[in-house]
């Protein structure tokens, strides 16, 4: 089976991971601060917080930016579970935006109709969660302005992304948004098995994610506080504050090693996963398919590449293939297809708080014709030949 992701691990990264088992320290040592200089020094970002998951980072940048009970967070329907989970997690209400139909991100203009309409009700976003898909960047100027009008944070999930370029910038250099956040799942450019990071421009919003993410306790006398019935100066080294209700998200040495090795290959990952891609635009240009639509002003870090089937009037145009047949026929001959995402709205956890199929058609729409092919760093020509080679067979193109 020809996945459809995969991680790349070579020799240097087994080395890295050993080297940290046979150290000092398997957590909060010295691999996490470096593995976070790693990302502000590709992201020219003023900080970086390494986190145990995208999912925790999210929170975390959930958190910092105050999001809580009456709150809105918007995102858009097609993305996974955590980019609106991170909201609830807070006590916020969600609500989602329609995507653009070519580019399949956060749509600025559905965007702006929804705030005109939530402004005259009183419910603005107090955050929006933009999601750059498959590793291309979501229109950021359009809706930095927007936020800007209508006074919402945002938090870019960029979880696609590292290595992606917007207006000639970095994806997290933070020049649009509030906080970004990365993952470093296995399928994901780089991986450190499991981790995310959440960086920003703004010192504030970065202390209050380092506490939070390691109980809300603190080290630092600068920030503890005076304690009734207790003298402070007797106090050694060993004593410590919890500031604030806080959780464990703290990524490991065993993990930031591993990112820190990865970091090193991340522009050869970007540079072989786009030339996967335009190879697959040019094999591809004669199918009856709908390819992935690129914005001439953003670098895709081209986490996936997802393919459409085309549809007129309702119908198949070309081939009378239904997508599961697809799917299920492409999965036969060993080529691991998948599809992301199943519209978040759609689920049955969604649905329990309203939202009902018919609440956003273009992402219902994309749901119903994408499929992913399989894209990752170390595909060689021969299988991407046979991923081509098997749509010809399903397509009979």
């Amino acid at each position: 089976m020809i996945p459809y992701g995969k991680q790349d691990i070579n020799q240097q990264d087994i080395d890295a991971v050993v080297a940290v088992l046979q150290s000092d320290y398997l957590t909060q040592g010295p691999q996490v601060p470096a593995f976070e200089q790693t990302l502000i020094d590709h992201t020219d970002a003023e900080y970086a917080v390494a986190c145990n998951s995208a999912t925790s980072a999210l929170h975390l940048a959930c958190l910092a930016l105050e999001l809580g009970k009456g709150d809105w967070l918007w995102t858009t329907p097609i993305t996974f579970v955590a980019s609106a989970n991170c909201g609830l997690y807070c006590g916020a209400k969600i609500d989602f935006v329609d995507i653009d139909p070519q580019t399949y991100n956060l749509c600025p203009k559905a965007l702006e109709k929804k705030l005109i309409l939530a402004k005259a009700e009183n419910k603005l976003p107090k955050v929006v969660v933009p999601v750059h898909l498959c590793g291309q960047s979501c229109d950021m100027a359009s809706i930095h302005a927007l936020s800007l009008e209508y006074g919402f944070k945002i938090i870019e999930d960029a979880a696609h992304a590292i290595g992606g370029e917007y207006q000639d910038k970095p994806v997290g250099c933070g020049n649009y948004s509030d906080i970004t956040i990365f993952s470093f799942h296995p399928v994901k450019i780089v991986t450190t098995a499991e981790g995310g990071a959440a960086l920003t421009n703004q010192q504030v919003l970065a202390d209050k994610m380092v506490l939070l993410r390691s109980h809300g306790i603190t080290r630092d006398k600068a920030l503890m506080k005076p304690v009734s019935g207790l003298d402070m100066d007797a106090q050694g080294n060993w004593y410590y504050q919890q500031l604030e209700l806080g959780f464990n998200y703290r990524m490991t040495e065993l993990q930031a090693a591993l990112g820190v090795s990865q970091m090193q290959r991340l522009n050869q990952f970007v540079k072989d996963r786009q030339r996967l891609a335009h190879r697959y635009n040019k094999l591809l240009a004669e199918f009856p398919l709908i390819l992935p639509m690129q914005l001439e002003n953003a670098n895709s870090a081209w986490h996936l590449y997802v393919i459409g089937l085309t549809v007129e009037d309702g119908l198949r145009s070309k081939s009378k293939l239904s997508q599961k047949a697809l799917f299920q026929q492409l999965r036969e001959l060993g080529i691991g297809v998948n599809l992301h995402y199943i519209p978040v709205h759609t689920q049955p956890y969604y649905q329990n708080m309203g939202f009902v199929v018919g609440d956003f058609p273009h992402a219902e729409y994309y749901y119903q014709q994408a499929l992913s092919l399989p894209l990752f760093h170390g595909m060689t020509d021969a299988q991407q030949d046979e991923v081509v080679s098997a749509l010809i067979q399903v397509l009979g193109a």
